[in-house]
């Protein structure tokens, strides 16, 4: 990689501090980066509103289009939709415009101490998109459309009406045993036979689908996409078919479904990332009930935040509430959903940048990432209170993290990491354990960083940990294996990818292990291209050997894969 004369590298570093962006002892890494700026985002081509400042250096109406395009698919991620900072610092015009598109192009193109990534240099961009860039980010930024209570209404596509739909199972499939599979790039999901390995049904669904989840009865499963649509999925009828859509916002990541007893099925809610927002719907129609904000002030500094991303939303099992991670200003929001006229919402300051978690063993602390902040954040359910914050490794990104009885310190919590090779094991029994309960009391080193799922099972003895990201290929194809009783003895590397025997070029990134219904399975996605082949892998539990490979047209970039009675039933 070629570097910057001595003058340039100077006129970087002055930039960096002129946009208050704090120098860090390393520049970004590659596994932060890949997760940090993603690819395509649905909200990069939406049709925007925007004011046009007479500072600003001119643009053509085609020039500002293909600038938006690429701020969203790489720079809001971390510098947020209305660049008033996220992971990144702020880029709003009061602090470019002084500094004017050369510094800016020294900027985007060299990268800083702060960790800001080296766009040009990288190849990433080309002179003509780095002079664009400098020149886009001096204009007011283009404010994305609301999407309100009206708009999801119009969405609102209820296909078959409860009524309607079958009172009993009308099909053979295990539903125990099935999975839903993300497919990510194609759209879709694949519903997968545990037993025979086959594919039931593939199901059109939204853009870059991004998660799955089931309904406490194990009948209704809902798939949202980063394009916010969801999907509510029969799994009762004869041919499980999408009942109900709608569309709850332009940008979203989270659903999940009312657990309490007596609301089972009864309530749906879903986050988006734009706007920042939440909704609660009917169960088994998606018809949007309240509609709420999660604008707000910042943990800490207390500083107004225009756009709190909903990140996790997990149900809470000891009372009718849902817990929504409100990732920008580091909130944590219990919904009681008991009065839906008179909602009652609780905060709790935990830590910024909230993103990926799940319960503990007894299903009653929420442990939750605040990744930036390299901390987990523990809840308690029942008392709906903050009961620890944890340091533990760089970039914590555990998926749901993993359960487990330590030999020493009795029932833990794993997470992996983003930004370094750990795992971090926090104890979770405040009861019999009560010296080890919420902090870290082991951490291990897998095979690198780049990790964004963990997973066990409460009839197994491995610990499986992915490394998708890590720009090793021979790290991001395989997979790390621990012995959960004896953490400290090292791991096994099992080749994923190339027991999947799949001889193109392709990525063969190996993500989210998953078990069966059993627990005596792991299923991985070996993620390629959309125009490479992929696969899934099975793996027996208990002799770490290959078990059987999937291999299909259909499975266009599988990623995850979401056990109907483990999703249910919060196994993990």
């Amino acid at each position: 990689m070629r570097k910057p004369p001595s003058a340039q590298l100077l006129a970087a570093f002055m930039l960096s501090l002129a946009l208050g962006i704090q120098a860090q002892e390393k520049p970004l890494a590659p596994t932060e980066k890949a997760y940090q700026v993603g690819d395509a985002s649905p909200v990069g081509n939406v049709s925007m509103v925007h004011s046009l400042n007479p500072k600003a250096p001119p643009m053509s109406v085609e020039e500002f289009a293909a600038g938006q395009k690429i701020y969203f698919e790489r720079c809001a991620g971390c510098h947020g939709v209305l660049r008033k900072g996220a992971t990144g610092k702020a880029l709003t015009t009061d602090k470019t415009i002084p500094n004017g598109t050369e510094y800016l192009k020294i900027f985007i193109k060299y990268g800083s101490p702060g960790g800001m990534p080296n766009w040009g240099t990288s190849g990433e961009l080309n002179d003509q998109q780095v002079d664009l860039m400098a020149r886009y980010i001096q204009h007011e930024p283009p404010t994305p459309p609301e999407w309100g209570m009206k708009e999801m209404m119009a969405s609102l596509k209820v296909s078959i009406a409860p009524d309607k739909r079958p009172t009993k199972k009308m099909n053979n499939l295990d539903l125990g045993n099935l999975f839903s599979v993300t497919l990510r790039d194609a759209g879709e999901i694949a519903l997968v036979d545990g037993k025979s390995k086959q594919i039931v049904k593939i199901i059109k669904t939204g853009y870059a689908v991004h998660i799955s989840r089931m309904s406490r009865s194990g009948r209704y499963l809902y798939v949202i996409g980063r394009d916010a649509r969801i999907n509510l999925i029969d799994l009762w009828m004869q041919d499980p078919q999408t009942v109900s859509e709608i569309k709850i916002g332009l940008e979203a990541r989270s659903v999940e479904t009312s657990k309490f007893k007596g609301y089972e099925d009864k309530l749906a809610i879903a986050g988006s990332y734009w706007p920042p927002q939440f909704v609660i719907m009917d169960g088994d129609t998606l018809k949007p009930l309240r509609v709420e904000s999660t604008r707000g002030t910042t943990v800490g500094t207390q500083e107004y935040h225009p756009e709190p991303r909903v990140a996790a939303i997990v149900a809470s099992h000891y009372n009718p509430e849902f817990i929504v991670n409100a990732k920008e200003t580091g909130k944590v929001l219990i919904v009681n959903y008991k009065d839906m006229e008179n909602l009652k919402i609780t905060t709790i300051n935990a830590a910024q940048f909230l993103h990926d978690g799940g319960m503990d063993s007894t299903g009653r602390y929420f442990m939750t990432a605040a990744n930036a902040s390299n901390k987990i954040a523990v809840v308690d359910t029942k008392d709906d209170k903050l009961t620890a914050l944890i340091d533990v490794g760089k970039v914590p990104h555990p998926g749901r993290g993993a359960n487990f009885v330590h030999p020493k310190f009795g029932p833990v919590w794993a997470t992996s990491h983003l930004g370094d090779d750990t795992i971090s094991l926090i104890g979770t029994d405040p009861i019999k354990h009560k010296a080890q309960a919420w902090r870290v009391v082991q951490t291990v080193k897998g095979q690198g960083g780049g990790s964004l799922f963990i997973k066990t099972h409460p009839k197994s003895n491995n610990l499986w940990v992915d490394t998708p990201l890590n720009p090793d290929a021979a790290n991001s194809q395989s997979i790390a294996v621990f012995d959960t009783r004896n953490m400290a003895g090292g791991f096994e590397v099992l080749p994923i990818g190339e027991w999947a025997g799949i001889k193109d070029d392709g990525a063969k990134r190996i993500v989210q292990p998953e078990y069966n219904m059993a627990g005596d399975e792991v299923w991985f996605s070996v993620w390629s291209a959309k125009d490479k082949i992929s696969a899934l892998v099975v793996v027996d539990d208990k002799t770490r050997k290959l078990k059987a490979v999937i291999k299909d047209p259909r499975l266009i970039t599988p990623t995850g894969k979401f056990n109907v009675n483990n999703t249910q039933h919060d196994v993990y």
